[in-house]
């Protein structure tokens, strides 16, 4: 979406691709015919309702009234990221605005040992203002400003106009803080009115960040920059308790990428995966139902050997025997494989062996999964004996899954990445190493570089991997994601191969 969206920009965009595709523009009429190829048979050219219905399409909305209605709800629940960037003249506010979690690139714990400071320095921070209150989780202060003003429960304050409640939710300046403290603060917002399923669209992302979310935390850039609240199960046991919804989209993707699973075990306790998915599904028709949730969490969990959650998923009732097709994740294409075969493709066998024995037909023979398995199992004699037998499995593998051995780089390692150079997979091919799917993202050097290893980044080396070669979303050699990740022994062996580099731009 573009910044600050109106419906203005789109009525544009649908104004030229109308008078694109009249002219025979073929990029314009190749857009039209991916999302609506009935309206190149108009009489008189594409008509301007059609060509917003593919605007809409494009953006991912089923017609262009649903994407005007999201627009509305954009501009009512927005919530602008880049508000954590500028220093707020106000103490208060510049508290607010160091103490909480942004998802922005500043979160971090220098920004909150910062924050620690102000309350020191001005004790009276938080006696006249709540949201300052209720991030630093002081109820004597909370209590008081209620009695005072009962209607500032659901007033938006501080530099990112948020409501009390979600200030607490993300407030991360004092690792110490008692689960009494911030239990009774919670306590006394919510018999005030607050609401436990309040949230925000960062940035105008369909994706709503809750009061839920906030207490869960994590997220991609880690969990020492992105940490769940000092104390997320007290907190959000209450919040679920009071009627948050357990179908938290945005949650349980922030904390896919730690294998623990105790923020399921909690949700799953509260219904997740039941019900229609709460008040933010009401509001965008576009999120997934809950059903839809746990496939997702299900498919990752598979592909990245995360074999307790796919058990507990599957304990849950989540469907193990459909092919991923149109309950497809967002960063994955609905290619109509089974969960047992994602697990054989990714050489896991002991969620395949669990998933085949909760009932899961196993997956008829097909060499070219075999032939990839064999790989990221380190199975050597089945990767002899299936070309042998199957002439044209390791073409087909490669014409497949041409960026297989970033993804291998990034979750196998140097055994897998020097099996698939083997059998002729290009070591400088472009892939994604966060999920097994063709797009020309980053090179399998990228990641050894952006992880410290150098057993696999000498051996990409020798397999005739390029430290020239730039990445396609930031422009930056292996070399600037070494340096960016702080990796001093990748940085120390790519310096004197890599011909010119700029810095990383973050």
């Amino acid at each position: 979406m573009p910044e600050r969206p109106h419906l203005d920009s789109f009525r544009r965009q649908a104004r030229a691709l109308q008078r694109a595709a009249r002219a025979g523009d073929a990029e314009a009429v190749e857009r039209v015919a991916r999302h609506l190829p009935r309206a190149l048979d108009e009489v008189g050219g594409v008509r301007l309702s059609a060509a917003q219905l593919v605007i809409a399409r494009e953006y991912g909305f089923a017609s262009w009234p649903r994407l005007g209605r999201y627009l509305d709800t954009a501009a009512e629940h927005a919530c602008d990221t880049r508000a954590g960037t500028v220093p707020a003249a106000d103490p208060a506010d510049e508290f607010c605005r160091l103490a909480c979690l942004t998802y922005g690139r500043e979160d971090g714990p220098e920004r909150w040992a910062r924050a620690r400071w102000l309350p020191a320095e001005r004790p009276d921070l938080t006696s006249s203002n709540i949201w300052a209150a209720a991030a630093a989780a002081r109820p004597e202060d909370v209590g008081r400003l209620l009695r005072a003003q009962p209607g500032s429960v659901a007033e938006r304050g501080g530099p990112f106009r948020w409501r009390p409640l979600f200030h607490l939710a993300y407030s991360r300046f004092d690792p110490t803080v008692s689960a009494e403290q911030v239990l009774a603060v919670a306590r006394q917002l919510l018999d005030a009115g607050a609401d436990p399923n309040d949230g925000y669209l960062f940035d105008a992302l369909p994706s709503p960040f809750t009061v839920l979310t906030g207490v869960f935390g994590h997220g991609e850039l880690g969990s020492r920059r992105q940490p769940p609240h000092p104390r997320w199960q007290a907190l959000g046991r209450l919040l679920l308790e009071a009627g948050a919804d357990p179908n938290d989209g945005q949650a349980l993707y922030n904390r896919v990428f730690d294998p623990d699973d105790s923020h399921l075990e909690l949700l799953f306790e509260h219904g997740l995966g039941t019900g229609d998915g709460g008040p933010w599904r009401t509001r965008v028709a576009e999120l997934a139902t809950p059903a839809r949730l746990l496939r997702v969490q299900l498919r990752w969990a598979i592909e990245h050997h995360q074999s307790a959650r796919g058990r507990l998923l599957v304990e849950h009732g989540v469907d193990f025997h459909s092919p991923f097709e149109e309950d497809r994740p967002a960063w994955s294409p609905g290619d109509g494989r089974t969960p047992v075969e994602l697990a054989q493709l990714s050489g896991d066998r002991e969620i395949a062996d669990h998933l085949v024995a909760r009932g899961a037909p196993p997956p008829g023979p097909d060499p070219v999964r075999e032939l990839i398995a064999a790989a990221f199992r380190g199975d050597r004699s089945t990767l002899d004996r299936v070309p042998s037998e199957h002439p044209d499995a390791v073409a087909g593998a490669r014409r497949g899954r041409p960026g297989l051995i970033v993804w291998a780089a990034a979750r196998a390692g140097t055994e897998t990445v020097t099996l698939l150079a083997g059998l002729g997979f290009d070591v400088n091919a472009y892939g994604r190493g966060d999920a097994p799917v063709e797009e020309p993202w980053e090179t399998a050097l990228h990641h050894s570089a952006m992880a410290g290893d150098v057993e696999l980044t000498r051996r990409l080396l020798a397999l005739g991997a390029d430290p020239d070669l730039r990445d396609r979303r930031f422009d930056a050699t292996p070399l600037d994601w070494a340096r960016h990740s702080h990796q001093p022994t990748t940085v120390e062996l790519l310096e004197p191969l890599t011909t010119a580099t700029d810095p990383v731009r973050d």
